[in-house]
This record gives C-alpha cells, sequence and structure tokens, in this order.
C-alpha cells in the first residue's frame, strides 16, 4: 500500500499554483487521470486496486477507470461489467473489505475499453422492509451517479426488458472556450419554458434535426427574434418515457414530459440528434455555448422531489437497493410518504441526500454551464425526515450559500402533492425566486371578467409585494406566469371553459378543474369572427399585462402564435400533435406573433416597469395605481378598470421613463382620463389591443392631444409619457 499512500498524501500536500481559474477547474480535473498507477491486486483477471474516494461515479483515467459508490447499509457491493449491449456480464468485481474507507467503496479497474464497456451494481446487506432495508444482491443497481445511461438512446423504445439500467464511462472533453455566465438580472429576465421534444418535433417546425437540442439551436433566430433572454428546458435528465406506456385511442402514450428521473447526473440521450457514445452531453453543451453567444441563458427543470423508483410495487433502478431508508421518506412501517402524488418522496435534508443534490447541481453549473435551476414541487425539499414542515430547511438554506452556485438562479415551484403551499412564504435566505402561482389565479379570474378579483390582480400586477414586500429580493422573488406546461395554452385559455383530456385515458378525471378560462361563448374551434378576434384579444390582453407588471415574466413555448393543445391541459403523455408546437400558426397568426414580440420589446426598452430606479425628477413615485379617475387610487371589488403608472429615471436618457398601464375588463367600452403628463411631456399611445382598426402596437408611440381616452370594452392601453424622442422616450 506505500505507493497508494504516497500517491494520495502528494494530494494534499501539492504547492498551490497562481493559475487562471480555466486552468484551475483543468488541473482539479485531470489531477488523478495522468498519473502512472500500479495495480495492487487481481479479481477474474482484472488487475485493481483502491481508488479515489471522493471522485463520485466512474471516472475514465489514463490506465483504467475509477468507480466510486456509497452506501450506508450495504454489506458488500459488486461492480459488474458487460459489453456494450450484452445481457450478461462479462465479470463481477465485488469490492475488497481494504478497498473501502467508511461507507464509500473505490476501486480502479484497469485494461478496461470504455468504448465497449456498461456497468452497474449489485447491493448485499438486510432485507428488511418493515425498516426500510431492501438490499438484495440479485438486483441490478444504476449508479447514482452515472454521467450516461445505455439503451435509452431510441425514444419510445424501452430498453429494460431485464429490469435493470446500465451506465457508461463518459469523456470530457469539450471546449468552452471564452464561454461566460451572463448573469441577467431577474427583473431583467424574461424566461421562455420550452420541451425539448415538442418544440420542434412536428414536421410542421421546418427544422432537419427534429426534437433534438439541435433542433432547438434551428430555431434561435425565432427566439432572438421574440426577445426572450432564458429559456427554462422542461426535465431533461435521464428518464425513460416508457414506463407507463399504453394504447389511448389508438395512439402511443408516453410518459412525455419526464418528471420521473432515473438518472440526475446524464443526459436524456434520445434528446441528441445523434449518437454521442462515450460522449454525452456533447450536443447539449454546444446547444448552451451558441445560446449563451446570441445573449440567451439556459435555466433547468430539476425534479429533486421523486424519482422513477415510485412506490413499494416499483422498480429498483438505484437508490432502493443502494439505501432505500435514506434516499426516501418512509413511514414508520417502511412505506413510501407520498408528497409528490409520484409513488415515494426523496428524503432531501438527510445530509447524504443533501449532498448528492448539490454534487448534481454543481456538477451541471461546472460541466454544463447551466444558468439556473427550477424546482418541481421545491415545497418537498423543506421537509423533515417525518415528513413534517421544517422552518429553516438545511438543504433550502445549503443551496442558498453554496459558493459554486452563487450566481445561479434558483426557482422554486413553492408547493407540493402533500397539501404544502408556501407561495409568498418559501425559505428563501434572500436567494430563492417563486412560481407566483397566485399571479397566475388572480390576473387569470380578473381578466375574463371576475371584477372582484381586482384588489388582488393589482397586488400581482405590482410586484405582489403583499407577499414579498419584507424579501430582500423583493420584487425579483416573483415569477409571474399566466400559462405554463401545466395548464391551457395560451389560446386555449380563451377557447374552453373545461378542460377536454379524454385523450389521456383517465376519463377527462385528471388536470386541474380550476382553470378560471373563458371561451368566449363557443367551446372549443369556431368559425364565428367575432368570437375568434374577441380571443385574440383577450390574449393580447394576457400578454401585455404580463409584460408591464413587477417581477420577472414567463411564456410557454408556443403562446406567442396561439398554440393549441386543443383544451388538454394535462398533456404529460401526449407525444404527439396535442403537445407538438404547431409552426404553421406562426404563418396563420403573424399578426399576433408580431404583436407579442412587440410588447415583450416594449418591456425590454422601459425599465421603469421592471425595477425601481433612480426617483423620477418630476417628483412621481415608482409605483402609483389608479381607476378610469386619476385621482381615485382605491381598487375594490367593483373597479372595473385598473390603472398603473411606473416612473423613474434614466440616466442614459437624460429624462424619466413614465409608463401608464390601462385595463378595461367590463364588456363595455369606459372612458378614463389620465393624469397630468409630467411638464415638457405628453401622453402617447403604444399599446390599444381593443384598437378596430387593427393597429394595436405602435412602433412611434401615437401622440395623444387630451387626457381622455375611451378604453374598449375587454382591452388593454399602454402609454408613455413622451418627451418628444425617439421610440422608448
Amino acid at each position: 500500500m506505500n505507493e497508494y499512500r504516497r500517491h494520495r498524501s502528494d494530494q494534499f500536500n501539492r504547492k498551490p499554483v497562481d493559475i487562471g481559474n480555466r486552468q484551475v477547474r483543468e488541473l482539479r480535473k485531470n489531477e488523478f487521470k495522468n498519473r502512472t498507477l500500479l495495480a495492487l491486486d487481481e479479481v477474474g483477471g482484472y488487475r485493481i486496486r483502491p481508488g479515489f474516494y471522493y471522485a463520485n461515479g466512474a471516472t475514465n483515467l489514463n490506465d483504467g477507470v475509477n468507480f466510486t459508490v456509497y452506501s450506508n447499509g450495504a454489506t458488500q457491493i459488486t461492480l459488474c461489467l458487460f459489453k456494450r449491449g450484452e445481457k450478461k456480464p462479462f465479470t463481477e468485481i465485488p469490492f475488497p473489505d481494504s478497498y473501502r474507507i467508511g461507507k464509500v467503496y473505490s476501486m480502479i479497474v484497469f485494461g478496461l475499453d470504455i468504448e465497449n464497456l456498461e456497468y452497474c451494481y449489485r447491493a448485499d446487506g438486510k432485507w428488511e422492509p418493515e425498516n426500510g432495508l431492501l438490499f438484495d444482491k440479485n438486483h441490478l443497481l444504476l449508479d447514482p451517479y452515472a454521467k450516461a445511461v445505455s439503451g435509452q438512446r431510441i425514444w419510445g423504445q424501452s430498453p429494460n426488458k431485464e429490469g435493470a439500467y446500465r451506465a457508461r464511462v463518459v469523456r470530457d472533453n469539450f471546449e468552452w472556450n471564452d464561454t461566460t455566465s451572463l448573469n441577467t438580472p431577474m427583473c431583467d429576465s424574461i424566461i421562455y419554458e420550452m420541451h425539448v421534444r415538442g418544440f420542434t418535433m412536428s414536421p410542421t417546425s421546418g427544422v432537419k434535426c427534429r426534437g433534438t437540442f439541435e433542433g432547438i439551436l434551428e430555431k434561435v433566430e425565432h427566439l432572438k427574434k421574440l426577445g426572450i433572454t432564458a429559456v427554462e428546458l422542461m426535465p431533461i435528465f435521464e428518464f425513460d418515457e416508457t414506463r407507463d406506456k399504453r394504447e389511448v385511442g389508438g395512439k402511443t402514450l408516453l410518459d412525455y414530459w419526464g418528471y420521473n428521473t432515473i438518472s440526475f447526473f446524464a443526459p436524456n440521450t434520445s434528446y441528441a440528434s445523434q449518437s454521442e457514445y462515450n460522449k454525452e452531453g456533447v450536443e447539449l453543451k454546444n446547444m448552451i455555448k451558441i445560446l449563451k453567444d446570441n445573449g440567451i441563458e439556459v435555466i433547468l427543470d430539476v425534479v429533486f422531489n421523486h424519482t422513477a423508483e415510485g412506490n413499494e410495487n416499483g422498480p429498483f433502478v438505484s437508490f432502493k437497493g443502494l439505501d432505500n431508508n435514506i434516499y426516501y421518506l418512509l413511514t414508520p412501517h417502511g412505506q413510501y410518504y407520498n408528497f409528490s402524488g409520484c409513488g415515494n418522496t426523496m428524503n432531501c435534508n438527510h445530509p447524504m441526500v443533501q449532498e448528492f443534490i448539490v454534487n448534481c447541481l454543481r456538477y451541471w453549473v461546472e460541466e454544463y454551464r447551466v444558468d439556473g435551476f427550477r424546482f418541481d414541487l421545491a415545497s418537498i425539499l423543506g421537509r423533515d425526515q417525518d415528513g413534517s414542515p421544517m422552518e429553516r430547511p438545511p438543504l433550502i438554506q445549503r443551496l442558498a450559500y453554496d459558493p459554486l452556485l452563487g450566481n445561479i438562479k434558483l426557482i422554486a415551484e413553492a408547493w407540493d402533492a402533500g397539501g404544502m403551499y408556501q407561495v409568498g412564504n418559501f425559505p428563501a435566505w434572500k436567494r430563492w425566486a417563486e412560481w407566483n402561482g397566485k399571479y397566475r389565479d388572480d390576473i387569470r379570474s380578473f381578466l375574463k371578467g371576475d371584477i372582484w378579483a381586482a384588489p388582488d390582480a393589482v397586488r400581482r400586477i405590482t410586484g405582489s409585494m403583499d407577499m414579498y414586500g419584507g424579501s430582500y429580493l423583493g420584487y425579483e422573488s416573483s415569477v409571474n406566469f399566466i400559462n405554463c406546461h401545466d395548464g391551457f395554452t395560451l389560446y386555449d385559455m380563451y377557447a374552453y371553459n373545461d378542460k377536454h383530456n379524454e385523450a389521456n385515458g383517465w376519463n377527462n378525471t385528471d388536470g386541474a378543474n380550476d382553470n378560471r378560462s373563458w371561451n368566449c361563448g363557443v367551446e372549443g374551434e369556431t368559425s364565428d369572427v367575432y368570437i375568434n378576434d374577441l380571443r385574440f384579444r383577450m390574449m393580447r390582453n394576457a400578454i401585455t399585462v404580463l409584460m408591464c407588471s413587477r417581477g420577472t415574466p414567463m411564456i410557454y413555448a408556443g403562446d406567442e402564435f396561439g398554440n393549441t393543445q386543443f383544451g388538454n391541459n394535462n398533456a404529460y403523455c401526449q407525444d404527439n400533435e396535442i403537445s407538438w408546437l404547431d409552426w404553421t400558426y406562426l404563418e396563420k397568426n403573424k399578426a399576433f406573433f408580431d404583436f407579442y414580440k412587440s410588447v415583450i420589446h416594449f418591456r425590454r426598452k422601459h425599465p421603469a416597469i421592471r425595477k425601481d430606479l433612480k426617483p423620477a425628477s418630476c417628483g412621481l413615485p415608482f409605483i402609483s395605481v389608479h381607476t378610469e379617475n386619476p385621482d381615485n387610487g382605491n381598487i375594490t371589488t367593483d373597479s372595473r378598470v385598473i390603472c398603473v403608472r411606473y416612473a423613474g429615471f434614466v440616466k442614459q436618457k437624460g429624462h424619466d421613463d413614465i409608463v401608464y398601464l390601462a385595463i378595461n375588463v367590463f364588456w363595455e367600452d369606459i372612458q378614463i382620463t389620465l393624469p397630468n403628463p409630467p411638464e415638457g411631456a405628453y401622453w402617447a399611445l403604444c399599446v390599444d389591443t381593443g384598437d378596430e382598426t387593427g393597429k394595436y402596437f405602435y412602433n412611434r408611440p401615437k401622440p395623444l392631444t387630451w387626457r381622455n381616452k375611451t378604453l374598449k370594452a375587454r382591452s388593454v392601453s399602454v402609454f408613455i409619457a413622451s418627451y418628444g424622442a425617439e421610440y422608448g422616450g
């Protein structure tokens, strides 16, 4: 063991070197790869030696592969090695007892050809289900730190007939060059939620590499034209879309959304346009790099609240067989708590699971340079090991203060399926933002004519300070959205009163019932010109209000051109035209798309909407609220009109930036009076969603000669105080 001990000692006695950050990272990654190591033992014809205990997973070395795995309860772990695609291992190597330090097993195996290698583990120990112990050496277990999963390459084809997933060894040689983080502030961000496959899978997308990371790049000009600053990708960690594969109405239904993670460190290989054997992630990294080069950040939707292993009847993939009683929240009788609605709940605040989650997020930041994470059912991250809510959850605090995640966006879906709803009350430590579900609900209600929602709606528009006023982040805590993957599209919100999920095969019992939608008079598609015009006016209203609200706006892919899911508000299983974006709508609804992107760019041109600037030189407050009477700021449950004024001084322009938003949700026209403009300025109209001539957006604001304006029924107008400067002044 002398050579091994000397080698380990060298790592900690190395003198510091004054080099750049990038070189430091390369040194750290390669510090143990470029050594010539001596084998100490031989098992089954393979030379082995103790490995690197801090290098989780499988790491390719110059002359071998380092395998490291952790288990608190196992009495023996065996490494199983397979030839590529074969059903039976060509050798199995138990970790010698001397190769374990504490609860960590680590071993270097020499002479392996990683091009033709797959691996997994067996873990032996106690089988006591009533105590949560499920060790069984007959189960083949996926490495929790696997960087790639074999057999997942072809979408929709199950590789798992034998009940076991296998991992591959990945080379990391991607060159990022000078790619750096954009660090776009939350208040300046506009997030675009998309499903990688659904974004371009339809033949109407016109891309060569449909349904892939490369396909997204073929649409990068569309994203730039739209004006978004970040894409939020629905789950891209490896998942098995065939898990609940079934036939309904002649269509094959899959677990299309991907909220059933198999491997947290591995990208979904079926999202790559070509095989990347031993180079998994290259296409994803290239996509991230090019998006960043075009000013677009990448946020990942991550699912740490549960795994694909399900409940007591679910499969053994990884965690169940390695440390079931540590990774999952269990009842006193060893059964699974189900706060996720998916069969199990991860024990996120156990120190071991904390470490796993932190390592995972760091990996995606360091190796893939992602800019943020949206945490699915994030309230589960705040549950104790008995399932109870914690006042100061250590995992959430740790992520808030982790140095490597210091500039990373952390966004919580602040509720779970167990009834814990924390919107406005998530333990944020001045770092976390939230999906503002109350914004969605209150704005939907008010815009469809529920005037009693006016007081709540005005609070949401002005930044939800009733919820976030005590937060360090303030307005930046709120991620505002009206539509997302979970629910109606923007078009369907004004085409359907009720959900139509029959195609999911559950007799329309799945999906939310509280949609706060309005079909404008006819359920579904219609040739009625008046109703169709009204629907698009309501859609213009929604995007205008969203872009003129304090907080970070998030939009759903396809809403910019009126994509429909035909009334399905829970399309999690629909890998077909229901969920795929139909790009023919981009041309069919070109006028709406032009309006949509214009309103996004309007927001970006007017910082007074997004944040508190320097105080306006004219003395106006940052935000003020009005009715149709500018002297009345009392919004009540009888208010049919909400007006909001934003004001601040923009040094670069040399004058104030003043924006006036006016919303009429009533079914009749209403006359409003604008406040007196500041001295030297006049009011100019930028947006009128109810304009009868079809001129809904003015690239050059239309000057008003008087302060009175008729707000058309169910319409929104936006004005600026113009100083005679170019658009945006």
